[in-house]
């Protein structure tokens, strides 16, 4: 129990003593400069007695307790020692009220004499003593000894420039204080901006606006000389300019931080930028008056600050904006641009701010207007480059003066053809030359076909325009013409140049297609600096005309009947004789030509090459390619026979006839002339039966999924035939839409009784069968909406000769339309549905039901009752 006792006894003594007065002051010591203003501060906590304590400031100097001096009492007016008393009296020493528990007091301007213990003591409102009732701080004040100047840098920076912020700071270090360097920048109106802070304690600190531009190098530190702390700033712009300021803070060490005790600031000085593109300024000199050959030579004067900061990339250009010659910032030079470069242009560095443009051997192309464009470029801080400025000179007029080559050409025909196949050959050659230097000549021919000598008959205008057979280039490359390609690689046609001044067409062979007017043009072409050659004088002879000496070729063709078809099933045949004049061994070729009437469109029946190659044109029945016959009886005659003569081949025939010639080493023919016979008639009476044809159904309209049948009927009427001598074939068709004319074939059958079906997508299908000796009838199985349309048939009668046997064709007969329907059984299509659905649903409701009434029996049957009470009713409801 004893020991019990002594342990409370302990607790509560430690309870009051941690929890008596304490009074509380900044830990020290506390170092400030002289001059400076200082507040002390002093709180109690854990008091008794009413919220406002008074406090009693005082000075203690000295180890003991002894040389105390009363400062300053919140309670007692005259507790100031009589040597303070002026200065309180001042306001230099005031005490301030923070709080009820606080106060401050405050030295504005603190004396090195002020440096003493000064303790804060609050008289006690307790009703025991318990805790400290007072607390000593110590001041140390130094000599204000912190001296601050600027070194001013230049006013006028150029763009590009490096500008030095220095400032010189001098203190006494033996104090045991640190200084911190602050340098800022007021550009315009703006306030001031910090840029970076050097110290305390080495520390370097950048602000945001200066971070990017530090990190590229752009800012730098230059601390090499003692008391001297410079900030270095490279690669200056235009928005660098402004006013800078140093500002210089002393610093010391309280609590484990730093404490400021002052700052001094100074104006280091104005900086201006000037830009570049003030500064820069570009002209043009060099003489203007040149003839071809000379030398041209400009000089391009750039004008700068200082070069050393700028890249200078200088241009000459025309007044097209076409570079000559350029030089960039590291002095590489790069001749011209674009698709005509002028490889010969220099460009070189004279000396400093001169760029001099050389062209050689000038020509008339080079006159024109000239300038020098500079583009300025200065180096970022980072390392880069940007474009400052950019300035074009003044306009130079170059004139250039030349003397044309002089020359005349004659042209001449030094041999012309008698008849087609003779040889031609053209002269044209250059006379009175004067300024040809290092010219040279280059020739070309061209042939215009005049209407008369067209290749073909019918030719369009185009075809009479000039075309150029062959060229010779200044190094005598010989450049053929698209037309003339192939006889001038086979040597039929040859281009030369005989003399440096004569130039040869000729000829092998002259044919039709070579008649017409011929022309040489002739150019002289002077050397390039480019390397290649410039067209400098061209000039075209006049247009000779070639034709034959004698009278142009000739063709004639009679055709005249040699057998008559009289009737149906006969041979007609028919003979086509040539007379050709002025024709060197032409061949010849046929083509026949039928016609219903004179007027009529032709038809091509047959025809027959140059090398009696036949060939059927539009003759297209089946079974009668054997029937038609052309061949050659003659060297100027032809035979065209027709077996079997029907009644559709009644009508004009005549005889095309084509003279060709062909080059020697050539493969391909060339038509001279042309010619077309009189026409001769095939005309007999046709005495046999005609026909009809009639289309009925079984019906208009069928549901889908029946059938629907259609006949389709012929009739013979006049005189009737052995019915083995007639048979028809049979077409059925489809028009979907009414008196629209695009049929679908749906099935056709040949006159030999074979059956074919058109293509089909639908699920529905039809068969076609004869019904009758002449009636045949079309069944549609499956009918669906897609049948629905209007049906229609077509047959052609076929007629066997009882003379000869041989089949002859009718004209085709068409049946009217049938219009046929396919209804679309709306309730047929549902009910079986509907009932299916019906069923469905009825079934599973019995089910529902079913279900629903084994569970009420089975799984929710209770066992026992329980009465529910009648006099607790909050039961009823939480139950």
């Amino acid at each position: 129990m004893n020991s019990v006792l002594k342990i409370l006894c302990t607790a509560c003594l430690a309870f009051g003593v941690a929890w008596g007065r304490e009074v509380t002051v900044p830990a020290g010591p506390l170092l400030r400069v002289e001059g400076q203003s200082v507040a002390l501060t002093c709180s109690v906590t854990n008091y008794e007695g009413p919220p406002e304590q008074d406090f009693d400031w005082m000075v203690v100097r000295g180890d003991g307790d002894t040389d105390t001096v009363h400062i300053i009492s919140t309670f007692d007016a005259s507790f100031t020692d009589v040597s303070l008393r002026e200065r309180v009296a001042s306001g230099d020493i005031l005490i301030k009220r923070l709080a009820d528990n606080k106060v401050e007091l405050g030295i504005k301007e603190v004396k090195v004499t002020d440096s003493a213990t000064y303790r804060c003591k609050t008289p006690s409102t307790d009703t025991q003593i318990v805790g400290n009732y007072a607390a000593d701080v110590e001041l140390r004040v130094i000599p204000n000894s912190l001296v601050v100047e600027p070194r001013t840098p230049a006013a006028v920076i150029p763009e590009g420039g490096t500008v030095g912020l220095f400032c010189n700071a001098s203190w006494d270090h033996t104090l045991g204080t640190q200084l911190s360097v602050t340098w800022s920048a007021r550009k315009g109106v703006a306030t001031l901006e910090d840029l970076l802070t050097f110290g305390p304690d080495g520390a370097v600190v950048v602000t945001d606006a200066a971070a990017q531009r530090y990190a590229s190098g752009g800012l730098r530190l230059d601390l090499h000389r003692k008391g001297t702390y410079g900030l270095v700033l490279t690669g200056a712009v235009p928005a660098d300019q402004g006013m800078y300021v140093c500002t210089v803070r002393e610093w010391t060490r309280e609590g484990g931080a730093f404490y400021k005790l002052q700052q001094k600031r100074t104006d280091i000085g104005h900086v201006s930028i000037t830009p570049t593109a003030q500064s820069l300024n570009v002209s043009a000199h060099g003489s203007t008056a040149l003839t071809t050959g000379d030398t041209l030579t400009l000089s391009c004067l750039v004008g700068a600050d200082d070069y050393s900061l700028l890249g200078l990339e200088v241009a000459w250009l025309t007044a097209g904006s076409r570079v000559l010659a350029r030089m960039d910032r590291d002095g590489v030079v790069n001749n011209g641009s674009g698709t005509d470069p002028v490889a010969a242009a220099g460009l070189k560095r004279v000396r400093e701010g001169e760029f001099r443009l050389v062209v050689p051997a000038v020509e008339t192309s080079d006159a024109g207007m000239y300038l020098c464009q500079v583009r300025a470029w200065a180096r970022l801080s980072g390392g880069g480059w940007y474009q400052a400025a950019e300035k074009t000179s003044n306009q130079l007029q170059v004139r250039v003066t030349h003397l044309d080559t002089d020359f005349s050409v004659l042209f001449s025909a030094l041999a012309t053809p008698r008849l087609p196949g003779d040889p031609t050959e053209l002269e044209c050659r250059v006379t009175n030359v004067t300024h040809l230097r290092d010219s040279r000549f280059a020739i070309s021919w061209h042939h215009t076909a005049t209407p008369a000598h067209l290749a073909s008959p019918g030719a369009t205008t185009a075809a009479q325009r000039s075309v150029m057979i062959g060229s010779l280039d200044v190094n005598g490359a010989l450049t053929p013409g698209p037309r003339h390609r192939r006889r001038l690689d086979a040597g039929l046609i040859a281009v030369t140049r005989e003399e440096p001044l004569t130039f040869k067409l000729r000829l092998l062979q002259t044919g039709e297609m070579d008649l017409g007017e011929y022309t040489c043009s002739v150019s002289t072409w002077s050397p390039a600096r480019s390397g290649g050659w410039d067209s400098t004088v061209d000039q075209q002879t006049p247009a000779f005309k070639l034709s034959f000496a004698t009278k142009s070729p000739t063709l004639s063709v009679v055709a005249r009947r040699v057998r008559e078809a009289t009737s149906s099933g006969a041979t007609f045949e028919m003979s086509c004789q040539v007379m050709a004049e002025n024709l060197r061994s032409p061949a010849y070729s046929v083509l026949i030509h039928a016609q219903v009437t004179p007027s009529a469109p032709q038809r091509r029946i047959a025809s027959l090459s140059p090398e009696s190659v036949v060939r059927l044109e539009d003759w297209s029945e089946p079974g009668r390619q054997d029937s038609v016959v052309l061949l050659r009886t003659g060297p100027h005659e032809f035979s065209f026979r027709l077996q079997g003569v029907q009644v559709s081949d009644r009508g004009f025939y005549s005889c095309e006839v084509g003279a060709w010639t062909k080059q020697p080493g050539e493969t391909d023919w060339t038509k001279a002339v042309r010619g077309v016979s009189n026409k001769v008639q095939i005309s007999f009476d046709h005495t046999g039966p005609s026909f009809g044809i009639s289309i009925s159904s079984d019906t208009t309209s069928v549901y889908p999924w029946e059938t629907a049948k259609m006949e389709c009927a012929m009739s013979v009427s006049g005189t009737p035939p052995n019915p083995d001598d007639v048979v028809f074939e049979l077409r059925w068709f489809l028009t979907r839409l009414r008196g629209a004319d695009d049929p679908v074939l749906l099935a056709t059958m040949d006159r030999h009784g074979v059956v074919k079906r058109g293509p089909r997508n639908d699920s529905s299908d039809v068969s076609l069968e004869r019904s009758g000796p002449r009636s045949y009838r079309l069944s549609l199985y499956s009918a669906q909406d897609s049948d629905t349309g209007e049906y229609h048939c077509a047959a052609t009668p076929w007629i066997r000769s009882p003379a000869t046997g041989s089949w002859s064709q009718a004209p085709a007969l068409t049946s009217a339309r049938v219009f046929l329907n396919v209804k679309f059984a709306l309730w047929d299509s549902m009910k079986l549905p509907l009932l299916y659905g019906v069923c469905a649903a009825a079934f599973m409701g019995l089910l529902s039901l079913l279900l629903g009434l084994i569970c009420t029996r089975c799984c929710c049957r209770s066992t026992s009752y329980t009465p529910r009470p009648r006099t607790k009713l909050m039961e009823l409801e939480m139950d």
